[in-house]
């Protein structure tokens, strides 16, 4: 019987004594520099939200945030990268609806789990995407792009940035419900994409509003439409989908940063409350804004949720599309 009480009040000690260690942890977190992988290359929409968000948690509680580029197969490389840090707080990914939620459908073999080797952290945004042609274009609208697949099926080409990207998938629900057939063309990333939609090279694209809102801005672009339900604040003459007569082709990019599976569940609280506030201050939800994305702040448990429901939507998109990468 003493044997057994001095087990029971050691295994009490140690239990204690974890339990202080881990409030300890929060709350002297972070003592070094955050490191936040963003898995796609500098200037696009997910690097440019990364940076926006961390610089205003930053400026409030004067945390470190270092953002590390990590772009390659379709964002796997950077969201892989983070998964197999360690799970100690200091290392994020600010992820999004492909490498969350399509590419478990869309590759055969995936480097990580996304609902088992990650934590959601925060989802803090979601950005609408917007299809658009050239300026030179004879579309003016998208009755006009239908009325022109319709009259001659693969005639009319349609730009992604890669095969099985949200973009690509977002074209292939818009002609699915439109019932239309247009002919694919990938590219290895945007850059090369737009150069040849704003020359008229091809017809038409499809991104995230982050991505294209200053070429359309600077009238190299003509929007035809917004993928969201609702009109998008800074193309408020750009007509939804469904305005424009094409409904079941919803759908948007929403982004969130997550930390490594076994991270402390009080690091992440915190980090959760201090990504909150941030997304609550009116200058960053404007500069957010002017860059087509919606705040959209939501808790752990939400962003997984999110992510479990979103990868079941996609892998139906996937299918359907026949689209695989091995």
């Amino acid at each position: 019987m003493q044997s057994f009480r001095h087990t029971l009040a050691g295994t009490a000690t140690a239990l204690v004594t974890a339990l202080c260690a881990f409030g300890v942890q929060a709350q002297s977190f972070p003592s070094k520099p955050i490191r936040v992988y963003v898995p796609f290359p500098p200037g696009g929409g997910t690097d440019i939200i990364a940076r926006e968000v961390t610089q205003a948690v930053a400026a409030a509680t004067k945390w470190t945030f270092v953002i590390e580029n990590k772009p390659g197969a379709g964002g796997n490389l950077g969201v892989d990268a983070a998964a197999k840090s360690a799970p100690d707080g200091y290392t994020l990914v600010l992820g999004q609806t492909s490498n969350l939620a399509i590419n478990p459908s869309l590759y055969a073999k995936m480097p990580y789990n996304a609902q088992k080797d990650l934590a959601p952290v925060a989802l803090v945004a979601e950005a609408p995407l917007v299809m658009v042609t050239g300026t030179g274009s004879p579309f003016k609208t998208v009755a006009d792009a239908v009325a022109a697949g319709k009259a001659k099926p693969g005639g009319v080409n349609f730009a992604s940035p890669g095969n099985g990207t949200v973009a690509h998938l977002a074209s292939e629900l818009f002609q699915k419900a439109a019932g239309v057939k247009y002919q694919h063309v990938p590219y290895k990333g945007a850059a090369q994409a737009l150069t040849d939609v704003i020359s008229g090279n091809v017809e038409l694209y499809m991104s995230s509003v982050p991505t294209l809102l200053g070429q359309i801005k600077q009238g190299k672009l003509r929007a035809l439409a917004v993928t969201s339900a609702k009109r998008v604040d800074d193309l408020p003459e750009v007509p939804t989908l469904a305005e424009a007569g094409i409904r079941g082709a919803e759908s948007v990019t929403w982004f969130g940063f997550l930390a490594p599976a076994g991270t402390p569940a009080d690091v992440i609280a915190k980090l959760n409350a201090e990504f909150g506030k941030a997304l609550k201050q009116p200058a960053l939800m404007k500069k957010l804004g002017e860059e087509g994305a919606d705040v959209t702040f939501g808790s752990p448990e939400q962003f997984g949720e999110l992510i479990r429901n979103e990868t079941v939507r996609w892998n139906k998109v996937v299918k359907d599309a026949g689209v695989r990468i091995d």
